[in-house]
C-alpha cells in the first residue's frame, strides 16, 4: 500500500514533528507499510526528507494569488496522489479556522486526493476553534470526503458534531505517544530538576492576533512563578523548545527577567522529538505549555505540569486525569500550588503516569486500525 500524508511539517514545530514520527513508526511497524512507499506533503520537503528519510512534496504550491497558488497546489499534488492508495489528514490541531489558510487548504487537499481516486482518512487531529462559517464548511467538506475520522480527544468530537459533521467520528490517541523512546524518567525520591518549555503567548512576532500587554504580563508571571519556585523549592529549571527558533527566544526572554536568570540552563537545540523525550526523561518534572512538549515528557514517563494556554491543554490534562496539576496561563500564580501538590503526591504521581503512560502507548497504535483497509476508494 502506498500512503501519503499531510499535516503542519517541515515548521520546525517537533511537536508536529513528533506526531509524523510517531505516525511512521506506527505505519511500518504496526500497518506492514514501507517507508519507501510513504510520501509526506510538507511545507519544506527538504527539511522533511532529511528528518524522517522519506519522498516528501510541498503542501502548497506559490505562485501569484491565493487563487493561482490553490489552482497549482491542486494540480501538483493530484500528479502525486494518483499513484497513492490511501491519504492521511493528520495528525496535529489541523481543524480550525484561527490561521485562514488551514481549513480551505486542508479541505481542498482532502477532496483532491479523493478526486485522484484515494481513500481519504483524517487523523488524530484536533478541532477548534471553529468560529466562522467558511471555516464550519470546508471542515464538513473535508470531513465528507473522508473514509474515517478519528480525533484526538473527546472534546474534539462533540465540537464537530456540534458544527453539524456527518458520520461517526472516533477517538483515538495522539499519534506522538508512539514514537520510540529509549530512556524513561527514573523513580526520584523528590524533585529536584524541572524542566519548563514555554510558547510566545500573544507576541507580535508569532501570534494571529498580538497583544503586548498581555505577553509582557505573560513572560513577567512566568518569570516571577519560576524564581519563586527556586527561592521556596530550590530546584534546578531547564529550558527546552519544541518550537524552533521562537520558543528558544521566549525562554530566553522569560530566563532575562528572572532574579534567578543565571542559575537557569537554556537548551537552545533544535531538538528532534526523540530528543526531546530523552530530554525529558532526565528530568523529574516538566512545566509544559507546548501540549507535545506535555505528550513527549509523559511517553518518557515523566510526571508534568501543564501550562494551560490552550483550550487542548486543558483537554489532555483532563484526558490523563491530571487536571488538578495545572495553571491557567492567565494566572501563573497556580503554578506553585500545582507544583506543591504533586510534591505531595510524588511517590504516587510517579507511578500514575508510568500507568498513563504505557496505557496511551497502547491505545495511540490502536488508531491503526481505521487504517488498515486496503486499496484505493
Amino acid at each position: 500500500m502506498k500512503v501519503g500524508i499531510i499535516g503542519n511539517y517541515g515548521h520546525n514545530n517537533n511537536g508536529d514533528e513528533a506526531i509524523l514520527a510517531g505516525l511512521l513508526h506506527q505505519l511500518t511497524t504496526e500497518g506492514g507499510v514501507k517507508k519507501e512507499d510513504i510520501v509526506v506533503f510538507s511545507n519544506d520537503p527538504a527539511n522533511t526528507k532529511e528528518r524522517h528519510g522519506t519522498v516528501s512534496y510541498p503542501l502548497l504550491y506559490k505562485e501569484g494569488g491565493t487563487l493561482k497558488s490553490g489552482l497549482k497546489t491542486i494540480r501538483e499534488s493530484r500528479k502525486v496522489m494518483k499513484h497513492l492508495d490511501l491519504v492521511i489528514i493528520g495528525g496535529g490541531g489541523l481543524l480550525m479556522d484561527m490561521y485562514k489558510r488551514d481549513a480551505p487548504l486542508y479541505s481542498v487537499l482532502g477532496l483532491t486526493a479523493k478526486r485522484a481516486g484515494c481513500r481519504v482518512a483524517v487523523h488524530g487531529v484536533g478541532a477548534g476553534p471553529i468560529k466562522t462559517k467558511t471555516g464550519a464548511f470546508f471542515i464538513k467538506r473535508l470531513l465528507r470526503a473522508a473514509s474515517s475520522v478519528a480525533v484526538r480527544d473527546e472534546k474534539s468530537r462533540r465540537l464537530l458534531q456540534q458544527i453539524g459533521a456527518p458520520g461517526d467520528i472516533h477517538v483515538i490517541y495522539d499519534p506522538a505517544f508512539s514514537v520510540p523512546v529509549n530512556t524513561v524518567h527514573e523513580t526520584s525520591a523528590a524533585v529536584q530538576s524541572v524542566g519548563v518549555t514555554a510558547v510566545p503567548y500573544f507576541s507580535t512576532q508569532y501570534w494571529p492576533q498580538a497583544d503586548t500587554a498581555r505577553h509582557e504580563a505573560y513572560l513577567d508571571g512566568m518569570a516571577a512563578s519560576l524564581d519563586e519556585l527556586i527561592d521556596k523549592k530550590g530546584v534546578e529549571v531547564t529550558f527546552f523548545s519544541t518550537k524552533y527558533p521562537e520558543d528558544v527566544e521566549v525562554t530566553k526572554a522569560i530566563a532575562g527577567r528572572m532574579n534567578h536568570r543565571n542559575d537557569v540552563h537554556i537548551q537552545e537545540a533544535n531538538l528532534t522529538p526523540q530528543a526531546i523525550a530523552q530530554e525529558a526523561a532526565a528530568l523529574d518534572l516538566v512545566i509544559g505549555t507546548r501540549l507535545h512538549s506535555l505528550i513527549l515528557s509523559v511517553t518518557a514517563q515523566t510526571p508534568v505540569i501543564g501550562v494551560a494556554y490552550h483550550q487542548k491543554v486543558k483537554d489532555f490534562m483532563e484526558e490523563i486525569n491530571h487536571q488538578d496539576y495545572t495553571a491557567d496561563v492567565e494566572d501563573l500564580t497556580q503554578i506553585l500550588p500545582a507544583f506543591e501538590k504533586a510534591e505531595q503526591d510524588w511517590a504516587r504521581l510517579q507511578v500514575e503516569v508510568r500507568t498513563v503512560s504505557e496505557a496511551l502507548k497502547e491505545q495511540a497504535a490502536e488508531g491503526m486500525n481505521l487504517l488498515r483497509l486496503k486499496g484505493r476508494d
